[in-house]
């Protein structure tokens, strides 16, 4: 079959090599702008369009995926099918293009989380798995025909950085499962409606707001958050008045009488804060205009004042 393939981030990476790697014709790769990043606001290339870019696949980027000029661009690669994996929301226009669909690779186990943060979202509500789907695209999003799916098991201390990176690896393999099978006719879809949508978890965008910490929680669920935002965006509190970003800690549950929120140290290597039912003790951190750090490193260079806010 002719490809055509549409993703930005490294998520979607792994599954366009594995595309390549199984033989497969990827006659053209669709990825975002390149946008302006750093200090020098430089041109920044999606790490799909780098990777594209060295495999030789003719590259599109348009701004707007209704733009005309672009449709006919797409449509004279005469794709037999299109493949997307972390991709902007498409237009029937671009969808329903190719003889044999749109599929797509959802970092979940729908019909559960659907929506932008699916990763996050699965370890901030403490799932014990996880998982990834193909899916033909209709038009609402992440409500497609399920083709496949494979669970992902997620470990007490995995974080969202950890689940991603299994996720990926699961995602590229179900994809080349999922092509194979399109490719011999093999495919069953099965409407999302027809299995239990009534308790449905979702996965919406995160925004900053939602990443910080309320220590009237309990420990467990301040932990999972943490972990759930861990590279990033990241969990964040205040101390001494300044942004304090927690990427990495450990519940300790203790009776105390502190005020949740409040912190104690032994200002060498312990810094812990008080939650409803006990303490989080924090592992890796990083203080705004400083770099991510160990708690030790950071107490060795920081004097504490005691307050938090």
């Amino acid at each position: 079959m002719r490809i055509i393939f549409m993703g930005t981030p490294d998520f979607a990476v792994a599954s366009l090599k594995a595309l390549i790697d199984a033989g497969e014709e990827v006659v053209a790769v669709v990825t975002g702008p390149d946008k302006p990043a750093g200090r020098g606001q430089k041109l920044h290339e999606s790490a799909v369009k780098k990777f594209a870019v060295s495999q030789n696949i003719p590259v599109l980027q348009p701004v707007k995926l209704r733009d005309p000029e672009f449709l006919a661009e797409l449509k004279s690669f005469n794709a037999d099918l299109q493949v997307v994996v972390a991709f902007r929301m498409l237009p029937e226009l671009v969808w329903n293009m190719p003889e044999k669909g749109t599929i797509n690779v959802h970092a979940s186990l729908l019909p559960n989380y659907r929506g932008a943060a699916p990763i996050n979202h699965a370890i901030i509500n403490g799932e014990k798995k996880s998982g990834v789907t193909t899916f033909l695209l209709q038009h609402e999003i992440d409500t497609g025909n399920i083709l496949f799916s494979t669970e992902v098991e997620i470990l007490d201390n995995d974080n969202a950085g950890d689940l991603h990176d299994k996720l990926m690896l699961a995602g590229a393999e179900l994809l080349i499962r999922t092509v194979n099978a399109i490719n011999k006719n093999d495919i069953h879809p099965i409407p999302q409606d027809s299995i239990d949508t009534e308790n449905l978890k979702h996965a919406p965008k995160i925004f900053k707001e939602d990443c910080l910490i309320n220590w009237e929680n309990d420990s467990v669920k301040i932990y999972n958050l943490i972990r759930g935002l861990s590279p990033y965006p990241t969990a964040f509190t205040h101390i001494d008045g300044k942004v304090l970003k927690i990427y990495e800690s450990e519940i300790i549950i203790e009776k105390h009488d502190l005020k949740p929120g409040s912190y104690i140290s032994d200002g060498k290597n312990e810094l812990k804060f008080a939650t409803k039912d006990g303490f989080l003790k924090l592992l890796e951190i990083q203080i705004e205009g400083k770099k991510r750090m160990s708690v030790s490193d950071f107490l060795r260079g920081y004097r504490l004042e005691g307050t938090t806010n």
